[in-house]
């Protein structure tokens, strides 16, 4: 059955309002009528049984015939803290992460990145090109949630925010001693954890002494290297088998 997102505001007791891209899509390219049922999310958990009423210039009005408790959500809150990476590669990193149930991704500024966002307006449009593409992923893998996509930030606050996590950690390909699992075994129970995925240059060694200084783990991911695109989506992977959420 299709699932689609809309605002909690959007929601009554007895209707649901599905507007703009998505009332299109609907529309026009799955090509339902009155009477089709969709899945539609809140965004925060709440899965509906909504049967399509009618059309309007830009909204689809639905009925309500059930809701439930999205049952695709993790037990587990885990943040990715990605330097940012060339291309269009934070496209890939953000889309499947959000299939595996990330649920906040922050892009993060690194000696060794080489894109540079020069200003508000250039952040702005990457912000809202992300956002898009994790609110497709959300649907396309039945999330309960769209993750949140956080601003740029430097590497010294996102080492700030992600210490407020119970496990924290960061690959780090010259780590030859403590390994993922090891980390992962001492997990059991924990509600929260955030990992941190060096740029294409990796960390620089200034940055590996300040993730070291405050205390954050650096782990091995074995003897090969993984590429930053592939080292997010390896790590949440194993991530989440370990914790049994896959």
């Amino acid at each position: 059955m299709p699932k689609f997102f809309t605002a909690r505001e959007n929601i009554t007791e007895t209707e649901i309002r599905i507007e703009s891209e998505d009332a299109k899509h609907i529309r026009k390219v799955l090509r339902l009528s009155p009477g089709d049922e969709i899945t539609v999310c809140d965004g925060r958990g709440i899965d509906y049984t909504a049967v399509i009423d009618r059309f309007g210039d830009s909204e689809i009005i639905c009925g309500i015939r059930d809701s439930r408790v999205c049952d695709a959500e993790p037990k587990i809150a885990v943040t990715l803290y990605q330097g940012l990476p060339k291309a269009s590669k934070m496209d890939y990193i953000i889309q499947k992460t959000t299939e595996l149930g990330i649920v906040r991704i922050v892009p993060v500024r690194m000696a060794r990145c080489v894109v540079k966002v020069e200003n508000a307006a250039a952040e702005k449009k990457k912000l809202e090109r992300w956002r898009k593409i994790a609110g497709e992923a959300a649907k396309q893998s039945g999330r309960g949630i769209v993750p949140e996509i956080c601003e740029i930030m430097s590497f010294e606050a996102a080492l700030e925010d992600m210490r407020r996590a119970e496990l924290c950690f960061a690959p780090y390909e010259c780590e030859s001693e403590t390994r993922l699992k090891t980390v992962l075994s001492d997990a059991a129970g924990i509600k929260t954890a955030a990992f941190m995925i060096g740029p294409e240059g990796g960390y620089d060694i200034a940055e590996y002494e300040k993730l070291r200084g405050a205390g954050v783990r650096t782990v091995t991911l074995g003897r090969r290297i993984l590429r930053t695109e592939t080292a997010g989506e390896a790590v949440l992977a194993m991530t989440m088998y370990s914790l049994d959420e896959i």
